[in-house]
């Protein structure tokens, strides 16, 4: 249960726990990139396939063991 008394920002941060947003665009020298949306996770590669890799393994790195977001979107811009 959330407290009245709490900060948006703890808000925000129990929310996005559940779920991370990226959004992809094709890069200017080639391939695509990712930015996280709300987090600071930026990550590159040549094919969206390798992309959804990489993805993965910057949120897997980002957050400590057990606390990463169960789902990973990805939006093309």
């Amino acid at each position: 249960m959330i407290k009245l008394s709490q900060s948006m920002t703890q808000i925000r941060t129990e929310v996005s726990m559940t779920e991370i947003i990226f959004v992809v665009e094709e890069a200017a020298e080639g391939g695509y990139s990712a930015r996280a949306l709300g987090c600071s996770i930026f990550t590159q590669a040549a094919s969206i396939e390798a992309l959804k890799a990489e993805v993965r393994d910057a949120v897997r790195c980002h957050f400590d063991e057990g606390e990463a977001p169960g789902v990973i979107g990805l939006g093309l811009c």
